[in-house]
């Protein structure tokens, strides 16, 4: 991150210094900030850009929002994370099938495995739960040393 932070400060002085364009210092902070960004955080920005559905993914956040339990209907704990990239996930955790993490609090790190659906906020990820019908892949959450599935 403190190559990110210097590359976005070489930049800036070299353009106002009559340096490079600034389309080709973007560029390069563009590729640099991509080659500090995982491979599964990656994957996610794309499916984001590309508006993708029903896409098996797994990575890691920071849970930054707890939201109210989801009681009607299929019960659902639901909290926000944001991944290293800054991309932010809805994460929707069906607590009919998979037990509720009731230690989950804002800064802790998260870990998951599930569906990524697109919505304008960055998406959301579900079916972080054993299918016991069979037909759907098992989906999972890894937090303070505990899976959740």
């Amino acid at each position: 991150m403190k190559k990110v932070i210097f590359t976005l400060f070489l930049a800036t002085m070299l353009q106002g210094c009559g340096g490079d364009s600034g389309e080709d210092v973007q560029h390069e902070i563009t590729e640099e900030i991509q080659n500090e960004i995982s491979s599964d955080d990656q994957m996610l920005l794309t499916a984001f850009q590309n508006k993708e559905n029903n896409l098996q993914v797994n990575g890691k956040g920071t849970v930054t929002v707890l939201l109210e339990t989801d009681t009607s209907g299929t019960q659902h704990q639901k909290f926000i994370i944001q991944l290293a990239s800054g991309q932010t996930l809805l994460v929707s955790h069906n607590i009919d099938l998979a037990p509720m993490i009731n230690s989950l609090k804002i800064g802790d790190a998260i870990e998951f495995y599930g569906e990524y659906e697109w919505n304008d906020e960055g998406g959301l990820i579900h079916w972080t739960h054993n299918d016991p019908s069979g037909e759907h892949i098992d989906g999972w959450l890894f937090h303070d040393g505990l899976f959740y599935g």
